[in-house]
């Protein structure tokens, strides 16, 4: 699967894009969180505070419940604020 990290989750990550063969135990958005906080201390520290962390399946905002299954792109991302 192709993950997208955006703004300072890309800047704690340390890429913009990886892909990676994720396990079949890993089966919603918060499975993928829960998997990239072990990968390795960057990503650990990217995801320490899941709920700061918004997400997105094939560009469609997500909640972290959401079934991975069928999608092609996750993209995390920090919360957005408007004006």
């Amino acid at each position: 699967m192709l993950i997208r990290y955006f703004a300072w989750v890309r800047e704690r990550v340390g890429l913009d894009q990886e892909t990676v063969d994720l396990p079949p135990s890993v089966e919603t958005v918060a499975d993928v969180i829960a998997w990239l906080q072990t990968v390795d201390d960057a990503h650990g520290h990217a995801f320490a505070d899941a709920d700061a962390i918004r997400a997105a399946l094939d560009q469609v905002h997500v909640e972290t419940d959401a079934a991975i299954a069928g999608a092609r792109e996750i993209a995390f991302f920090p919360p957005m604020t408007g004006g």
